[in-house]
């Protein structure tokens, strides 16, 4: 297991986010402002200096449930609303997204290029806001800063330690059915065409050398597939052509978007069941998820007017029916964290909110922005 691993998985689970809220909210006609305000909170969270410390640090993945708290802590944290139905659903896309870009990376060391993609999405949604636009710019040094110099085989560790993560997720997506890239059990299809990754050539041939480095016959054989010459490398600087298109916004077309659980995914639920027996890293797991779960706030609306709901399915009736059919295994509760109880983690939550809070504001609603994390932490 790499160590270094949950900044990526965060960035691009976090972009994929961006890309789905980003088209429902035009789908739905929410007026632009709104739409705008949504995503530029949801990126000042997301990018929050405090909050991607602790997600540098190396430290392993947390559990399934555990990054799904964040998530669902992240995506409230504007005036935008989703019901657990819409949330499961928007989680679910944005796992098996990822998990597609991961599997087909040519080469290992391309997941940077993917969070590149992402990463530059992300800084065209705040293009117009300097302020926000400078948190990102930093996070980009950091990307290049702690990756660039790892080796092929560092690479290798954390695309086999996403794999891990994703292995038991297998939920259909609409777009990847139709485009025949997923079949029905909800596993992806791997191509036998296109380019071969950079630095590599086009299998098929064999050859033989003497032991003084002479070549002496050469072997041709069948591949099995359609492969073709190399492209030419992404850029892995701030700016530059990523060349691959894996992590680009795939919604960018309007097309309707739906998630059906697997019969693989049903019948594992039994499995995820058994799974739940008390772990003895988990307190620690949970520790540094309090962590930074201090720096994600939930913004509540003002008004009854400057709030508004978004459903990631095409009617209510259909969230509804998706709630009551979703097993209850497979649905994300938020995890509990007893926080009141441990005087060093309150202490520790309460110095990273006040970091958060702009001084001098004491509003009701920023006053009770900490004990609001608290009381959802609550009861471990």
């Amino acid at each position: 297991m790499s160590s270094r691993t949950l900044p990526l998985l965060f960035i691009n689970l976090g972009g994929e986010m961006l890309y789905i809220l980003d088209q429902r909210l035009r789908a739905q006609n929410i007026p632009a402002d709104k739409a705008k305000k949504v995503m530029n909170d949801i990126i000042t969270t997301m990018f929050n200096k405090k909050f991607l410390e602790e997600l540098f640090k190396p430290q392993d993945l947390y559990s399934k449930k555990a990054l799904r708290t964040v998530f669902d802590r992240l995506a409230h944290a504007s005036i935008m609303r989703l019901n657990q139905a819409s949330m499961d659903k928007l989680y679910d896309l944005m796992t098996m997204a990822f998990k597609y870009q991961v599997l087909l990376c040519p080469r290992p060391k391309d997941l940077l290029l993917v969070s590149f993609n992402h990463m530059d999405a992300i800084k065209d949604f705040v293009k117009d806001t300097p302020s926000i636009l400078s948190q990102v710019d930093e996070t980009y040094q950091q990307l290049i800063e702690m990756y660039t110099p790892l080796s092929s085989g560092d690479f290798q560790l954390i695309r086999q330690t996403l794999l891990i993560f994703f292995q038991d997720m297998h939920i259909r997506v609409s777009i990847f059915l139709k485009d025949k890239v997923q079949n029905s059990n909800g596993r992806f299809v791997l191509p036998t065409s296109g380019p071969v990754p950079h630095g590599t050539q086009v299998p098929g041939l064999i050859r033989m050398f003497s032991c003084t480095g002479e070549e002496l016959t050469r072997l041709q054989f069948s591949n099995g597939g359609n492969y073709t010459a190399a492209l030419r490398e992404g850029s892995f600087e701030i700016f530059g052509d990523r060349v691959t298109k894996l992590g680009t916004n795939m919604y960018s077309v309007s097309r309707p978007v739906e998630t059906h659980m697997s019969g693989t995914s049903k019948n594992s639920a039994q499995h995820t069941k058994v799974n739940t027996a008390p772990n003895p890293l988990a307190k620690e797991e949970l520790n540094l998820l309090a962590k930074l779960m201090g720096g994600l706030e939930v913004q509540k609306p003002g008004n009854a007017d400057s709030g508004f709901r978004v459903n990631l399915f095409a009617t209510d009736e259909e969230e509804e029916e998706a709630l009551i059919s979703r097993p209850d295994e497979l649905s994300y509760g938020v995890i509990k964290i007893q926080a009141t109880k441990d005087q060093q983690t309150n202490a520790e939550l309460a110095k990273i909110m006040g970091e958060f809070t702009e001084s001098g504001d004491q509003s009701p609603s920023a006053s009770s922005k900490g004990d609001d994390l608290l009381a959802m932490m609550d009861g471990l």
